[in-house]
């Protein structure tokens, strides 16, 4: 009995990591573990493939007056106090859109640093473009809707709301991007509430034409400058006219006569989805302005001048059935959606071109 005890106490304990090995040695067929990593790779691949197709959907459109409604009766502290009052559809329409880039499928994908997030490139250039719109927005609330003249005191929740919207669109942690931007949201709330508060006098949104006209003019910088970009998809020489119309004009670098613009190969689906997120974003806030600017509008009689320019801008959001953004020289046998977006975004700054001078008119 005490030979048996001696013998057994000789033999080495296993570890579990060693049991386990044997455990797979005696009962799995040979290759059994590289069966299975290959089909957990397979799986894991299929999944983040799936996943990356679903996030890469376009958020569809919301109507703004819900929304408005939604936020003001949330907000409001009776169903009397409910109505929507002169900015709160434009502010609602700006909550939506930070809101939709921050809550749709997949969430806020800018700044991700895993699968499938940090392999698209499409929908986080979608979400730049209506980030870029909503900060242009904000910072003419601040400066301008909310102010009835220069000298005037800005709004203390915009002046938070701006620089918090503002903040790098591609930061992971501390603080991440989406952090930041709730917090404007929070903030954007805020002076929506004082705004729908009949008590608060501190709060106020001014349906002016000059203040609408300011923002347009941010509006028509934007969509010139995305029009250019996707044109240059195809390469062409451009006269410099830089200087044209000031003979007096000069600049700090001198630079040649005649220029060659072309977008590199690699960045022309990242502009597209920029050009169509902002216009997604701008569809939303000229639906809000028709609205809070109503009276203006029509006695300007440029409702529907404002409402074509909306329908410009829904032609840059159909369907993409190609699976690649082809770009074809502009003749060629194959399509060139960049001079397609290029179209719409052009017609679309032309007529807000007109739409500011029928506002300065008196």
């Amino acid at each position: 009995m005490t030979d048996d005890t001696n013998a057994s106490s000789d033999i080495p304990k296993l570890g579990w990591g060693r049991r386990l090995r044997n455990f797979a040695d005696d009962y799995l067929p040979q290759g059994r573990w590289l069966s299975i990593t290959l089909a957990t790779f397979v799986v894991y691949s299929l999944v983040v493939l799936v996943l990356g197709v679903y996030w890469s959907v376009t958020p569809a459109e919301f109507d703004v007056v819900e929304r408005a409604r939604s936020y003001t009766t949330s907000l409001a502290a009776s169903d009397a106090a409910a109505a929507p009052v002169t900015g709160a559809v434009t502010t609602a329409a700006l909550l939506g859109v930070v809101d939709t880039m921050l809550s749709k499928p997949g969430g806020y994908l800018r700044n991700d640093r895993f699968p499938p997030g940090v392999y698209l490139d499409n929908i986080p250039n979608w979400e730049y473009g209506a980030l870029i719109q909503s900060r242009d927005l904000v910072r003419a609330m601040r400066e301008f809707f909310s102010r009835s003249q220069s000298q005037s005191k800005e709004d203390g929740d915009l002046s938070l709301a701006e620089p918090l919207l503002n903040f790098q669109s591609n930061s992971w942690l501390l603080p991440a991007s989406e952090n930041e931007y709730r917090k404007a949201m929070r903030s954007t709330q805020a002076y929506l509430q004082r705004l729908m508060d009949p008590n608060a006098q501190n709060a106020q949104f001014y349906a002016r034409a000059d203040n609408l006209r300011e923002w347009l003019a941010m509006v028509n910088t934007r969509l010139g400058s995305l029009s250019q970009r996707l044109s240059a998809s195809v390469s062409e020489r451009r006269l410099n006219t830089d200087l044209a119309g000031d003979g007096n004009a000069s600049q700090s670098t001198a630079a040649p006569s005649e220029l060659e613009v072309r977008t590199p190969w690699n960045e022309i689906d990242d502009v597209f989805y920029e050009s169509r997120g902002a216009a997604w974003a701008l569809i939303h806030f000229l639906k809000a302005v028709e609205v809070d600017f109503a009276d203006i509008l029509q006695n300007k009689n440029a409702q529907v001048s404002l409402r074509q320019i909306v329908r410009e801008l829904e032609g840059t959001q159909g369907v993409v059935w190609s699976p690649l953004i082809l770009n074809g020289s502009g003749f060629g046998p194959l399509a060139n959606h960049s001079l397609v977006m290029a179209s719409y975004i052009s017609r679309a700054n032309a007529a807000i071109i007109d739409l500011r001078d029928l506002l300065s008119q008196g």
